[in-house]
């Protein structure tokens, strides 16, 4: 009979391996090693008590579960087969188990594209799983599909509607504010709380200046000290472009502020990535997670949002 496969003893003869070249055990190594070591989702702790916050009448879980990763969708740098990755990994069950793992610590909030995939998976978990998180759909929508988008969000459930960064950074750049303004209003028409999402700062800006009522802001967060692309490999939907002009301007805004690629791509450590942008002003974090991140990163979250430095931030909560 063959000896039973031991992947951990792989991973290490591997290394191993690599280390007698000449190499030593790297970062990405030594995390596959410590994964190893972790228990299962299921049994990875207790569950936490995470804070919450309002936008409009909603009550919100400060950590955000993000929804590109079910949708096969990440941020992956330079690696062109991510994606194929993800679709194959997040199964029907494996997505049920994450969502599961989120409300058991506290993240009663997911943020997820509307297609028609997420929503064969957000009705089953409802209908046939009795799940409870709750989503907001994430819209790209034309001009000409500003109201037919919201409305068939919020006929599938979602208690909130937001137009997606690129779709905000778009139609400011052709200096169609107008075409925000009435995406806003066409949210707001079906009853549910509304969003602007932006990569880039001008985008909140020109909202602000035109006194457009969304009800929160889905606006990029991070140090951007994590990148080495030169000059001309441009990664803007990852990077902060202007950390700094970020934070500045939005302390004086008074709408809550769903902060998100927080983590660039996975290239900043959660406590690192969570509490540049807490303390610096947003009042929710919006992250993808794998089903063996959730424990881990909730705790995370609850231990930083509890650091005086974020309680007691310059910029005030706004939810």
């Amino acid at each position: 009979m063959a000896k039973k496969f031991d992947r951990r003893d792989f991973i290490k003869k591997s290394v191993a391996a690599s280390a007698a070249a000449g190499m030593a055990f790297g970062f990405e190594e030594k995390c596959l090693l410590a994964k190893e070591d972790q228990p299962s989702p299921a049994a990875s702790g207790n569950p936490v008590a995470m804070p919450t916050g309002k936008i409009g009448d909603v009550t919100v879980s400060r950590l955000i579960c993000g929804g590109n990763l079910i949708s096969g969708f990440a941020h992956s740098r330079d690696l062109i087969y991510i994606s194929s990755v993800l679709k194959h990994y997040f199964t029907d069950e494996k997505v049920f188990e994450t969502f599961r793992l989120c409300e058991a610590n506290g993240i009663n909030m997911a943020i997820l594209r509307l297609d028609d995939n997420t929503l064969r998976i957000v009705k089953k978990y409802g209908h046939e799983m009795g799940g409870n998180l709750q989503w907001i759909a994430q819209i790209k929508p034309t001009e000409h599909t500003l109201v037919t988008d919201a409305k068939r969000a919020v006929d599938e459930g979602a208690i909130g509607v937001y137009l997606q960064g690129e779709a905000g950074d778009a139609f400011t750049k052709a200096g169609r504010i107008d075409i925000l303004a009435k995406a806003i209003e066409c949210i707001k028409n079906n009853g549910v709380i509304a969003g602007m999402g932006a990569h880039s700062l001008d985008v909140v800006k020109a909202c602000e200046k035109e006194g457009i009522p969304s009800d929160f802001y889905m606006k990029t967060i991070n140090s951007k000290r994590y990148w080495s692309a030169g000059p001309t490999e441009r990664h803007d939907s990852v990077w902060e472009e202007t950390p700094e002009e970020t934070i500045e301007f939005m302390k004086g805004v008074a709408k809550p502020w769903i902060g998100f690629k927080v983590l660039g791509a996975g290239a900043i450590p959660p406590k690192e990535g969570f509490q540049y942008a807490l303390e610096n002003g947003a009042d929710f974090i919006c992250v993808g997670m794998f089903d063996f991140q959730v424990h881990q990163d909730a705790s995370i979250a609850v231990d930083v949002l509890a650091l005086p430095e974020v309680k007691n931030r310059t910029r005030a909560w706004r939810a």
